[in-house]
């Protein structure tokens, strides 16, 4: 089993929202950044969101911004992404993953190599955007 469980992905349509959620398994998200990534078929993947161990703050990438929101709740070990205004453009499995530290990296372009930045990872959940 991956040490990350993302749920909360499916269809929606344009204009619509979801939450993800990413719970840890076989330790705490708690002391830990985590971030928030997409990839659509033949892309690269791409970060989109971060939060900080301790949820005071996080950044998006600019292809979200003012869109998206990411959240965690300590006491649950589990961090969200909710995703408002969706568009046919954000259609993509989306990953959550671990940082290596209390502090979220900076969330460079699609395609970046983020190295051991990231060290624990998700299977994914499907976005579809559709009408």
């Amino acid at each position: 089993q991956l040490p990350l469980v993302e749920s909360g992905g499916g269809l929606v349509q344009p204009g619509g929202s979801l939450r993800l959620s990413c719970a840890a398994s076989g330790f705490t998200l708690n002391y830990y950044a985590v971030g928030w990534f997409r990839q659509a078929p033949g892309e690269e993947r791409e970060a989109i969101a971060c939060i900080s161990s301790s949820g005071g703050f996080a950044a998006y990438a600019d292809s979200v911004k003012g869109r998206f929101t990411v959240s965690r709740d300590n006491a649950k070990s589990t961090v969200y992404l909710q995703m408002g205004s969706l568009k046919a453009e954000d259609t993509a499995v989306y990953f959550c993953t671990s940082a290596a530290g209390t502090v979220c990296p900076i969330l460079w372009p699609k395609g970046h190599n983020y190295g051991d930045s990231f060290e624990h990872w998700g299977q994914g959940t499907q976005v579809t955007v559709s009408s």
